[in-house]
This record gives structure tokens, C-alpha cells and sequence, in this order.
């Protein structure tokens, strides 16, 4: 995709270009992740932020290993209702 031009509108909002939406995958309403990096905007969906993170962390977990599992467990044993 090559650069194109948003717009700052009122309030600070950025109004980003549809079809660079759609690139992204989003829709309005989306939450997405800010970063600057070297002066410049980094704009990333927050749902591809989440999938990096867990691709990070998969190799990393046990076989099997449900980490949902093991939180609803430990929050059960901690408030005694198991």
C-alpha cells in the first residue's frame, strides 16, 4: 500500500483514509494501540497486538496448557470456592 494522507480533525481525532482501514482491518468503533517511534505515528489494531503477544508466549507454554484454565482455577482456590 503506498502513503497516503489523513486529516487531524476537531477534538485530535485522526481520520484515516477507507481503504487503509480496510488494510487494517477495522471498523469504527475499534480500539487500536499508539506508539511513536523517531517522530514518527504507529497505528496497530488492537486484536493484531493481542495475537502477536500470545504467538510470543506460545512457545513458552506447556503442551495442553490453558492459561484461562489455570486463571479461573487460581481465582476459585483464592476465594475458597472450589
Amino acid at each position: 500500500m503506498n502513503m497516503q494522507r489523513g486529516k487531524l480533525v476537531s477534538g485530535g481525532r485522526l481520520q484515516v483514509p477507507a481503504d487503509i482501514r480496510r488494510a487494517l482491518g477495522l471498523a469504527d468503533g475499534d480500539s487500536v494501540t499508539l506508539h511513536v517511534v523517531d517522530g514518527e505515528l504507529h497505528v496497530r489494531p488492537v486484536h493484531n497486538a493481542l495475537r502477536r503477544v500470545q504467538a510470543r508466549l506460545r512457545p513458552h507454554l506447556g503442551s495442553g496448557t490453558s492459561l484461562s484454565e489455570e486463571l479461573i482455577a487460581d481465582r476459585r482456590h483464592a476465594s475458597g470456592d472450589e
